[in-house]
């Protein structure tokens, strides 16, 4: 027998995966993860997730676990899963930035919020890392209006323009912008020896690195999931990092347990490069270029929590990410990344008093989209705990 789950199948940014009203998966946690992994087909030893709707990668492997919110000061809480592939974990760990995108349209068309026309404001709190987002959703006729112009690289369809808005991004898993206290850090890497890069946590936490460190120009795709050197090498900065931050005892439980948080990116001076598309980037459109890493594999665009926490270190005197940007960027508001699938824009508001900084807002244009609505079925087993 199966039992049904009501759900809502959903694109925000450059992202996918289920939504879920909390109150419609079991309450306990252990088989709450169960019944979602069971919905995706993961585990699946083969990295296809063949039995479920999981897409066989990181960015199509997500969920958003949706309430109304208790606290007058939000509308909705969203909780965000990284469903494994091939292991049995949804890591809460972290937000993911373009699922958030889909939030206040789901919540919208959820009723779930009072609606205003033409555009809803929908407060949401991010329950894994307690901050506010605050999404600017387009309406029509009481419903979610997916019609506009606005495209963003790594879709390949326009739709209406999102405004998502970061407050007080900084810290969100640990507290403080620079979880180290510094700018910048030199960790003693196994079997690669001494890496310099910056640690900073806003919306998520980020190790940044030069382009350099692992031999490459920073406008590398094919290259990069191509070489097992080069992941191997990326890998065991952030799991050492992991280490560092406290998310993991040892860079192996990193690696197995903590694997979407902190995420690594690597950074170049601006340059053009050819895209996913075999579309030109021109140097002059972009601030600087990055390649982010998503589960062990190169993000095919660039996650936005990511780039909020690299346009932050970019404004930051002394980090790596400084050291790589265009000298005409330094005091802009606006910078744009050159990733794999094109450009996405992070605007960013930090304050500096003496030499503490605060990042007191990030924002970024999304679209989204309500793909399918009904239930997604799970076998009746998975709805009992392990023996």
């Amino acid at each position: 027998m199966q039992k049904r789950i009501p759900t809502v199948y959903m694109r925000g940014g450059t992202s996918k995966g289920l939504f879920f009203h909390e109150h419609d998966l079991p309450m306990d946690p252990e088989i709450r993860d169960r019944v979602i992994l069971a919905a995706y087909g993961s585990p699946d030893p083969n990295c296809r997730q063949i039995d479920g709707v999981g897409g066989a990668v990181s960015t199509t492997s997500k969920v958003a676990i949706i309430s109304k919110s208790k606290d007058p000061s939000y509308d909705v809480v969203y909780q965000f899963g990284q469903v494994s592939i091939d292991k049995p974990i949804v890591e809460y760990q972290g937000n993911c930035g373009n699922m958030s995108s889909a939030v206040g349209p789901f919540a919208v068309d959820q009723g779930m919020v009072r609606v205003d026309e033409p555009v809803t404001r929908v407060r949401i709190l991010q329950k894994n890392t307690n901050k506010l987002i605050v999404a600017d959703v387009p309406v029509k006729q009481g419903c979610h209006d997916v019609d506009g112009e606005c495209f963003i690289d790594g879709v390949p369809c326009a739709g209406s323009r999102i405004i998502l808005r970061f407050f007080n991004p900084g810290g969100s898993l640990t507290g403080r912008l620079f979880p180290t206290g510094n700018r910048k850090d030199t960790l003693e890497i196994a079997g690669f020896g001494s890496v310099d890069l910056t640690i900073i946590d806003a919306a998520n936490p980020v190790v940044l690195i030069s382009a350099k460190v692992i031999g490459l120009t920073g406008i590398e795709i094919e290259e990069v999931d191509h070489s097992d050197v080069i992941r191997n090498k990326l890998e065991a900065i952030r799991s050492a990092a992991a280490v560092r931050l406290g998310f993991a005892a040892s860079v192996d439980e990193a690696t197995q347990r903590s694997r979407s948080v902190p995420k690594v990116a690597f950074v170049a001076p601006a340059q053009s490069y050819s895209d996913l598309c075999c579309r030109t980037v021109n140097k002059k459109r972009i601030d600087l270029v990055a390649r982010i890493m998503t589960m062990g594999t190169l993000h095919k665009a660039y996650a936005v929590s990511g780039a909020i926490a690299t346009v932050g270190a970019a404004l930051i005197e002394g980090t790596i990410v400084s050291e790589v940007l265009s000298p005409d960027a330094i005091n802009k508001e606006i910078l744009r990344i050159g990733h794999p699938g094109g450009i996405i824009e992070v605007g960013a508001k930090i304050n500096r008093q003496d030499s503490a900084y605060e990042y007191t807002e990030a924002f970024v244009i999304r679209t989204a989209r309500r793909l399918m609505e009904g239930h997604v079925l799970v076998p009746e087993k998975y709805f009992f705990k392990s023996a």
